[in-house]
């Protein structure tokens, strides 16, 4: 009797025996272990690095899209200026107004943009706009010219002032940053651009003044020149076909660049950033190299 086993101890033998064959599984080799462990670090990562591009992606269409708009602001004020100073909304008459429009064209300003300047010029309660500089030191020897074309000066400054100084930035006396730059004719390039072939061009059109230089962006190039050759220098870069894209302006240009550290040179497009942001504020020109 000392062998004999119950039915109820045999189906519970017989259960716990099936039970562990059933769970039981064989165990994974190393590199399945691995493979496993880089399928979760890839499914980890992928919705961050994706997240990551699209903010990439959005950050520099919302700078591409604001300086578009910064462009056309500042055109629109620009008509509206010389419409109620020329006395004529026809550029023909006002040869001021048609070398704005010319310009404003050369810098993919809308036509829409254009006429409805131009209309509201003529309205009673349109502003009067005028231009004024600023002047600030950043950090590590950086300095700031401050274009402004405002109907409220009171307002710029006071927004200018404030922007630079939240930012630990410093109000500059006016003069004493301005001599340290030299005003030149500026055309900025989307593309790159033979030297040779463009100084021919230039020398066709009577240009006497330029210098070829490399861009803000890869792969693009920008020319100055002497200011009352800006317009001739830009025909020069139309002849070449360069033309599409390109943008003419005036830009004040250091004389000694400064090279900042990586620190100083955050804490400065901190600075430059705020000042862009306002609504009076056209461009700022600044010394550093990097």
């Amino acid at each position: 009797m000392k062998c004999a086993i119950s039915t109820a101890s045999l189906a519970l033998l017989l259960s716990g025996a099936a039970t562990a064959f059933t769970v039981s599984q064989s165990p994974k080799t190393l590199l399945q272990l691995q493979r496993d462990q880089q399928l979760q670090h890839v499914s980890r990562l992928e919705p961050l690095f994706m997240g990551r591009a699209a903010a990439v992606r959005a950050a520099t269409k919302g700078k591409t899209d604001a300086k578009k708009a910064k462009v056309n602001a500042y055109y629109g004020k620009k008509i509206i200026m010389a419409v109620k100073q020329g006395g004529s909304s026809d550029p023909v008459a006002n040869r001021q107004l048609g070398d704005l429009i010319k310009a404003a064209k050369n810098n993919s300003v809308p036509m829409d943009n254009i006429n409805r300047a131009i209309k509201r010029a003529t309205e009673k309660d349109a502003g009067d706009f005028s231009e004024s500089k600023f002047e600030a030191y950043g950090h590590g020897g950086a300095s700031f010219v401050i274009n402004v074309l405002s109907d409220n000066a009171n307002r710029s400054t006071a927004d200018v002032r404030s922007a630079v100084n939240k930012l630990k930035g410093k109000m500059a006396e006016q003069g004493s940053v301005l001599f340290m730059y030299d005003l030149k004719g500026k055309i900025e390039i989307p593309g790159e651009v033979d030297e040779e072939e463009l100084l021919e061009a230039a020398i066709e059109a009577g240009v006497e003044d330029m210098e070829l230089v490399e861009g803000d962006e890869e792969g693009t190039s920008i020319v100055y020149t002497d200011p009352k050759e800006t317009a001739a220098m830009f025909e020069a870069v139309k002849k070449i076909g360069k033309d599409a894209g390109a943008k003419m302006s005036l830009s004040h240009v250091s004389k000694a660049p400064v090279e900042c550290s990586e620190e100083d040179f955050e804490k400065n497009m901190a600075i430059i950033d705020a000042l862009e942001e306002l609504d009076d504020v056209d461009s700022v020109e600044h010394n550093m190299s990097n």
